[in-house]
């Protein structure tokens, strides 16, 4: 149980890294296509460090259950 729960953590924190990143660097490329159209920057940078943060501790401790 503990495994699938740090798996589910870096799937969803690679979700949410992916949806912001995203919403960052088409905002400068193509501004129609950003899923959230750059509403804030801060809150892009915000959540792509968080979840940078959250997928570096679900894989630390995935790797460190037997």
């Amino acid at each position: 149980m503990p495994k699938l729960l740090t798996i589910a953590g870096m799937t969803i924190s690679v979700l949410v890294l992916l949806l912001f990143l995203l919403d960052l660097v088409l905002y400068f490329v193509v501004p129609a296509l950003a899923p959230f159209q750059g509403a804030s920057l801060t809150m892009d940078i915000s959540f792509v460090i968080c979840a940078g943060t959250l997928a570096y501790l679900s894989w630390s401790s995935f790797r460190e259950l037997p």
